[in-house]
């Protein structure tokens, strides 16, 4: 692997040469991988689907005219999501709906590494989607009935958190990003990167839980 890539996998270094020769067919796989994610995570700056589809794209082109200059100091996918936060960011601001992290504090809450997990249908729930805890928990109707349910109970919880809780959450539990990933792209320590988590899980477990106790 070529000097300055301490962070990038050989896969990364194999994708960027592929790019850097104009390989279309490795910028197609890019896009197929990472487009999902990258529109969700941009959902949460800007306030419609038609600006969060101008994100996305800026960014894929952003992601071809930058991919020279790309060190591989950090992995390729953090690459190109700090290149969508930093335009989703820009243009947030031009709506004034940006709300700047706050200090979250020095002291890390006990219980901080603990991932959202519920119970559904008396079966654990599995993934939906990369890094999610909630999946089809089986073939019943009533379970799936009631995955659903929860499911959007869930993400109404997750919308309903401060910005910095719901972008944290949404990285680490929905999209399966590192904590390691989340701190270089949000410039957070991994004091405060563990705190907002916290915090965040701790508001989203409590209004699920309260659904489940209602039914």
């Amino acid at each position: 692997m070529p000097a300055g890539y301490s962070q990038a996998s050989a896969a990364d270094a194999a994708a960027i040469a592929a790019l850097r020769g104009g390989d279309e067919e490795a910028f197609t796989r890019l896009v197929n991988q990472h487009h999902a994610a990258l529109r969700r995570i941009a959902r949460l700056y800007v306030s419609s689907s038609a600006v969060v589809d101008e994100v996305v794209q800026e960014t894929w082109l952003a992601v071809i005219q930058g991919i020279w200059a790309f060190q591989g100091r950090s992995s390729l996918r953090t690459w190109i999501l700090r290149i969508l936060i930093n335009r989703a960011k820009t243009r947030a601001l031009r709506e004034r709906r940006t709300v700047p992290f706050a200090d979250a504090g020095a002291a890390e809450p006990s219980g901080a590494g603990e991932a959202l997990d519920f119970e559904l249908g008396g079966q654990r729930g599995q993934e939906d989607g990369p890094g999610s805890r909630l999946l089809d928990p089986g073939p019943s109707p009533e379970a799936t009935i009631l995955t659903r349910e929860a499911s959007s109970h869930l993400r109404a919880a997750i919308e309903a958190l401060p910005a910095n809780q719901r972008t944290v959450i949404t990285m680490r539990d929905l999209e399966g990003y590192s904590s390691e990933d989340v701190c270089n792209v949000l410039g957070l320590t991994e004091t405060n990167q563990r705190v907002i988590l916290h915090r965040a899980r701790t508001s989203v477990r409590a209004r699920v839980t309260a659904y489940f106790r209602e039914e």
